[in-house]
């Protein structure tokens, strides 16, 4: 795999308990995100190293930078139709540009807008952006938020080629790292090294709540 590993334990020490925080392995030319898949659209991303085949580019699509978070979400990798968990290398580029074209999800009082006017944004916008409580290994809800975005249309098309440095199949390590946390061993569990990542676009930090 092409992921820096580190033990969950001692990332944990590291990571901020609470708050709105992008939590992801990145540098400056890309992020890693996650999704998982049915068998037959993960090989078929793996083969091509591109969404296409059962992929449906007409549906909105949610990627997650936050491993944890996906492993809440999948179950490890043991739900139906999530057993084919990937890791999206992704330029750097085309994430910072989902966030600037991303809308809430949910109207919030925090907005410096009015609920009429986020309800236009929505019907134009194409990226979705949410934060929901991150969650530890065993699923337990954390006070720290994890956000994930949800792409359509043009951006959908966009994620599903031209975005894409690398696909990985990481289906193999899920599990491994899964018997850890069914053994109550997280001393043991390893997991992609992650950190807060800030923009140098303060306006889009705070968009973003993370600031």
């Amino acid at each position: 795999m092409d992921i820096k590993l580190k033990k969950y334990k001692e990332q944990l020490q590291e990571w901020p308990q609470e708050g709105h925080h992008i939590m992801a392995q990145y540098d400056d030319e890309k992020i890693i995100v996650y999704q998982s898949y049915r068998k037959e659209i993960g090989e078929f991303a793996i083969k091509n190293q591109y969404f296409g085949g059962a992929f449906s580019l007409e549906r909105m699509t949610w990627i997650k930078p936050n491993f944890l978070w996906m492993m809440y979400r999948n179950g490890w990798g043991t739900k139906d139709g999530q057993e084919y968990v990937l890791a999206i290398h992704l330029k750097m580029e085309a994430f910072k540009r989902y966030l600037e074209n991303a809308v809430y999800s949910t109207y919030n009082d925090r907005s410096e807008i009015s609920r009429e006017e986020w309800q236009n944004q929505i019907k134009e916008s194409s990226v979705r952006l949410q934060w929901d409580p991150d969650h530890n290994p065993f699923g337990i809800k954390q006070q720290r938020r994890a956000i994930q975005i949800g792409l359509r249309n043009e951006f959908t098309r966009s994620f599903a080629k031209d975005d894409i440095l690398l696909i990985e199949n990481i289906s193999d390590f899920v599990k491994e790292q899964y018997q850890f946390v069914l053994n109550d061993d997280l001393n043991s569990l390893m997991i992609p090294e992650e950190k807060p990542l800030l923009f140098d676009n303060e306006d889009l930090n705070k968009k973003l709540r993370l600031i």
